[in-house]
């Protein structure tokens, strides 16, 4: 490991990045430096702007990929380097708005019907029933399933926050299902390894497979799970400042968006044209 890497690490460490986050500045820095065959600190700002274009042109990245780029380069740079770049040395990629992919409650139903096992099984309803992220559900341990207050505790999710996610009666059900056959004595969802849980590859690829499996004609993912469930309550008139509480959203627009794709909202709601357009066949007096 260089001294420059190393430092970075320590920088990202001491700012309390996730460790998602941190494993994605390491991967493109890297790239960067592959790209030059030249350690990043040999480097200067139209270098940049080169191979930021090269991502575009050549790779095709999408607008996020291209700003989790822009984002480690000004950390290595502004930070660790302390390189006094200007504010918009780099611009940021425009990233298409995009409504999540939601699956209606008959879809839902039919894909858990061809999730194989019972430990998968039981993810994936989690991952539905109390709307978590992937990293989430594969992170849960024993003593964070309150069955007293029918309450799931989530520590230190997206923004190293804790919070209180709903426990549904079948989700319990299922889980304690889970414990009995598994009887897991720390993680919830255990890995190959005792000491280790469920990885989040290993779920997302059965959450795919079991997709196909049910004639989804969809790009599903566990975060797709995570989507319903927070479209399906709002469709049946929950408070959109609850739902923001369950999903742990720091901003209500960004929970707002799932009141867009409800499709059960949409075709309650009287078109203009209704009211001022005869239906086919009416007479209109003159």
């Amino acid at each position: 490991m260089t001294a420059l890497r190393q430092r970075m690490i320590e920088d990202m460490q001491l700012r309390s990045l996730g460790a998602e986050t941190q494993r994605a500045y390491l991967h493109y820095i890297h790239g960067l430096a592959r790209f030059y065959q030249t350690s990043p600190e040999q480097l200067n700002l139209e270098d940049l702007r080169e191979y930021q274009l090269y991502l575009i042109n050549e790779h095709h990245y999408s607008a996020d990929s291209v700003n989790t780029f822009v984002s480690a380069a000004k950390f290595l740079y502004n930070v660790t380097l302390e390189t006094p770049w200007p504010e918009r040395a780099l611009p940021r990629a425009r990233v298409p708005y995009r409504l999540p992919v939601v699956l209606s409650a008959e879809e839902v139903a039919a894909f858990f019907e061809h999730v194989g096992t019972l430990r998968y099984r039981a993810a994936l309803m989690t991952a539905y029933g109390a709307g978590l992220r992937v990293s989430e559900v594969v992170a849960l341990k024993v003593a964070d399933i309150d069955s007293g207050r029918m309450l799931i505790r989530v520590q230190q999710g997206k923004g190293k926050r804790d919070r209180y996610a709903m426990l549904s009666p079948r989700l319990l059900e299922m889980l304690r299902c889970w414990w009995r056959l598994a009887r897991p004595s720390d993680w919830l969802f255990p890995g190959r390894r005792a000491d280790r849980h469920m990885q989040a590859e290993s779920l997302q690829s059965v959450c795919r497979e079991a997709a196909q499996l049910a004639g989804l004609h969809k790009r599903v993912t566990v975060h797709t799970l995570r989507h319903s469930f927070a479209t399906h309550p709002l469709e049946n008139g929950t408070d959109i400042r609850l739902t923001q509480a369950l999903l742990g959203h720091s901003r209500i627009d960004t929970t707002a968006r799932y009141a867009a794709v409800s499709p059960n909202a949409i075709a309650r709601t009287q078109s203009p044209l209704d009211r001022v357009v005869p239906r086919p066949g009416t007479r209109t007096r003159r």
